[in-house]
């Protein structure tokens, strides 16, 4: 990729972040708390909505640069023809490089917010500091399979989904979508994902969340999710499946929209550029 284009997709992809998960923090937050194991109200219901935001503000603009600039790097490496069949296959490795690759800086910004958000009178920092005490370095990594296990398949659903659906609405109006049509498709190809990956998602939230030493902070998904779903059966394992519906359509709205449109606009910038 040239210096432009790699330049663009890691201030775009960074823009695109911090927007999102400043934006819709409260929804992220009432999510977590309904997937907690000791319930929404124990968790702490609607007080202190914001709790575990400078985690997230930290974590957002080089987690959503990592992502993207691997995103786009692999699919100008993988290059194909527009038309190949190949194309989706193409967009799903990007994706998921993408995802393990963010994933490095996501996860402990992760394990922190969460924390956080279900204990509403430790600020963020202490929680950081008592992981590192209490665990280590590894214990900021706890869940990193269960994030990577949730995230591929996610990208492996939006990311297709996305691009293709840009390319069906380019095709219709014979030209290129602008923004604000790729931030609808965007909302669309989220919301969708968001939906049929909420058991992944609850595995992650109760790995991230459980006791240092007992057998669900050993990382174990499948193990975690057949204790959601003994314990509550299939509406644990779709706990807060609305919240995180609203939350990653609106997020891909914004997230998607805010990226191409920030990405174009710095290319066009460089071009202007002597």
């Amino acid at each position: 990729m040239d210096q432009p284009g790699f330049t663009a997709s890691l201030v775009a992809g960074g823009v695109a972040g911090v927007s999102v998960d400043l934006i819709l923090f409260p929804l992220d937050t009432i999510k977590t708390r309904l997937q907690s194991p000791q319930g929404f109200n124990k968790a702490g219901g609607f007080r202190g909505i914001y709790a575990g935001v400078p985690s997230a503000a930290i974590g957002s603009f080089p987690n959503a640069a990592a992502f993207f600039i691997t995103y786009e790097y692999v699919k100008w490496f993988l290059h194909t023809d527009s038309s190949s069949y190949l194309m989706p296959a193409k967009h799903m490795l990007a994706a998921s490089a993408g995802e393990v690759v963010a994933c490095l800086i996501r996860v402990p910004s992760e394990v922190v917010k969460q924390r956080a958000q279900v204990s509403v009178s430790l600020r963020t920092f202490q929680i950081f500091s008592n992981i590192l005490y209490q665990e280590g370095i590894q214990g900021l990594y706890r869940g990193y399979k269960s994030t990577v296990l949730r995230e591929i398949p996610f990208s492996l659903v939006q990311f297709p989904l996305w691009e293709s659906l840009k390319a069906l609405w380019s095709w219709r109006q014979d030209h290129v979508v602008d923004s604000w049509q790729s931030a609808v498709c965007g909302a669309f190809a989220g919301g969708f994902a968001a939906a049929v990956t909420t058991p992944l998602d609850v595995a992650k939230t109760r790995i991230m969340l459980a006791k240092a030493g007992s057998s669900t902070a050993s990382g174990n998904v499948l193990s975690a999710l057949h204790t959601v779903w003994r314990t509550q059966g299939l509406s644990g394992l779709f706990a807060g499946v609305f919240p995180r519906m609203a939350a990653i359509s609106l997020g891909g709205f914004i997230f998607l929209g805010a990226y191409e449109q920030t990405r174009s606009l710095l290319l066009e910038l460089g071009k202007e550029s002597p």
